[in-house]
């Protein structure tokens, strides 16, 4: 499937890990059988700037490792399959974005005892499920489906936690 992944940075390194970012984010689609072409944007930034979306989008004072803005509400499992969705300019379903906190995800990695890489995976699948309509505000069935999902896609990737 020929998806666009855009992947912009607000920090004055260059973007690492691009070309896998890609890789996860179209692998993830794919696993959730995602039958159209989409477009999923993101963006990396720092706990600073992430901080100030969430104080400005969801109204909570803190920073976060990542953020997900779902452009249309799927169920999960039901991802979408046509282009019913799609954009007419592009022919592409706009999924949403996704909003990376590299400076979280370099500590969640250390505080994790795994490498940066998979971090910045596991960050991109879960965001990518909440795109395509999981959620884990309930401590049950919801967050247990979502945390099943992401281990399942890491391990056919071969991204563990060691």
């Amino acid at each position: 499937m020929n998806h666009d992944i855009i992947i912009e940075s607000e920090l004055e390194e260059e973007i690492p890990f691009a070309p896998l970012l890609k890789n996860v984010i179209t692998f993830a689609l794919e696993a959730e059988g995602v039958g159209t072409p989409c477009e999923v944007d993101v963006l990396l930034t720092d706990d600073e700037s992430i901080h100030q979306i969430n104080l400005e989008q969801r109204d909570i004072d803190r920073a976060t490792d990542v953020l997900s803005f779902p452009m249309f509400e799927y169920v999960p499992g039901e991802p979408p399959v046509d282009d019913r969705d799609a954009d007419p300019a592009t022919g592409r379903t706009p999924l949403g974005d996704m909003v990376i906190s590299l400076e979280r995800c370099r500590a969640q990695a250390k505080e994790f005892g795994h490498s940066e890489e998979r971090e910045l995976c596991y960050l991109a699948v879960h965001s990518v499920l909440h795109l395509l309509g999981y959620d884990h505000m309930d401590e049950g069935p919801q967050k247990a489906q979502m945390r099943g999902r992401e281990e399942a896609i890491l391990n056919e990737l071969g991204i563990t936690r060691e």
